[in-house]
């Protein structure tokens, strides 16, 4: 209605529909949205960005797909692709009459999914490791590259032998981030673990999702002779191995200097 000076008031803006489901339900509260790609997709991501954050802990079920459809709004049936997709992606297990957890690392994963050298009759078997340091220093400018990280920030150092059916086979320089992993430096050498994946995920909560590794030929060098008992200038692979968490962000930069005389590299591509 016009005032006296035949002035119209603004008109109000119209109300925006209620967004529903296919089922006529109002939408959840959660984060996906209409026109933002397919509704599982985005269920997905969001859950992948939450597992990187620490929110689910290995040792406790995630929602119930009843649950997580109720808070993102959607059908159980698109929660259900989701996490086929998570399975598929090998970041969360199923367990019958359990629920559906973080896939945790442990020997029995690291062995199949991280580690690629095999014995000479094809058999994998995971290393024992004899850690010979752990200190705390400045990166230098190669490993700031390859992590990402300010030049001459801090990095924690792990130098190990591992160990395959009895003989010195690997000699490795593990190198990670100070700041992701404060108290590592200050561990004993005695009380680091096998498998350091299962290390950053219980006691930092950094889960490592993937692995880029390059392989060289090298020849072997004076800490070679010394701890995998190989003569000077002896062949050896060296792999150079950068892993990232679930977000892409790379935490670990891996040199491993393989004594391959009873070993091979294995890798089988699908």
């Amino acid at each position: 209605m016009a005032d006296a000076r035949g002035n119209r008031p603004p008109a109000r803006p119209a109300p925006r529909p209620t967004v529903r489901r296919r089922d006529g339900a109002p939408a959840g509260t959660g984060e996906v949205t209409p026109g933002g790609g397919p509704l599982y997709r985005q269920v997905k991501e969001q859950l992948v960005r939450e597992i990187a954050q620490g929110r689910y802990p290995v040792t406790d079920p995630l929602p119930s797909e009843q649950k997580l459809a109720a808070r993102f709004g959607v059908a159980q049936g698109t929660v259900r692709r989701a996490l086929d997709d998570l399975v598929r992606d090998n970041l969360v297990i199923r367990h019958q009459g359990r629920g559906t957890f973080v896939h945790a690392h442990g020997p029995e994963r690291d062995r199949f999914h991280f580690f690629h050298l095999v014995a000479a009759d094809g058999e994998r078997r995971l290393p024992a490791s004899r850690v010979l340091s752990v200190t705390r220093r400045r990166a230098n400018q190669d490993e700031a590259l390859a992590l990402e990280i300010p030049p001459q920030d801090r990095i924690v150092e792990i130098r190990r032998v591992r160990d395959l059916m009895a003989r010195s086979a690997i000699l490795e320089t593990i190198v990670v981030p100070d700041a992701l992993f404060p108290d590592l430096g200050s561990l004993p050498k005695t009380q680091v673990p096998n498998t350091l994946y299962q290390l950053y995920q219980d006691r930092f909560g950094v889960i490592i999702h993937r692995a880029v590794e390059k392989i060289t030929a090298q020849a072997a060098g004076r800490d070679d002779v010394t701890y995998l008992g190989l003569d000077r200038g002896a062949p050896l692979l060296l792999i150079e191995r950068i892993a990232q968490t679930l977000d892409g962000t790379p935490v670990e930069l891996r040199s491993s200097r393989c004594d391959t005389r009873h070993l091979a590299y294995f890798s089988d591509i699908l």
